[in-house]
């Protein structure tokens, strides 16, 4: 099996968003078929529908831990609380290799930028000027460091 983080490049790079690349990773881990992956992680792409707020990165790396180790019993506070240290972990890992786990900052956007809804053509220029195939690598592979441990 391709390590978890090349797959999540290779799903960018084939046109998944930055989302659908991480849990498209992992799709079978967390008990879904591909095509429920990518719909459940469709709307997180480009920072939250292109509103270029929390990379869609981390959104899919939150979806992978919400599935394999979430918490589903509401009245467990214990569960609750050290699921959300958990995610947290997660995005202080990221953070510290990327400096952000906001898209715009990622993108090296304007402040408060959002960009309208309609989505980028995938060219090699697109390629080119952007770190995602590098983010949702790395996502990927923090995931692979921290579930199982």
């Amino acid at each position: 099996m391709a390590d978890k983080a090349e797959q999540a490049r290779q799903l960018f790079l084939s046109g998944a968003n930055c989302a659908q690349a991480v849990l498209g990773a992992f799709h079978r881990e967390c008990g879904l078929d591909f095509d429920a992956a990518m719909r459940l992680a469709s709307g997180f792409g480009g920072g939250m529908g292109r509103l270029r707020e929390v990379c869609g990165a981390v959104s899919g790396m939150f979806l992978v831990a919400n599935l394999r180790r979430g918490y589903s019993d509401l009245s467990d506070k214990e569960a609750k609380d050290a699921h959300y240290a958990f995610i947290q972990k997660l995005a202080a890992e990221f953070r510290a290799e990327t400096g952000s786990i906001v898209c715009r900052e990622l993108l090296g956007l304007a402040p408060k930028q959002s960009d309208a809804p309609v989505s980028e053509a995938r060219t090699p220029e697109y390629y080119r000027k952007r770190p995602c195939a590098d983010t949702v690598a790395l996502a990927a592979a923090i995931l692979e460091r921290n579930l199982d441990g």
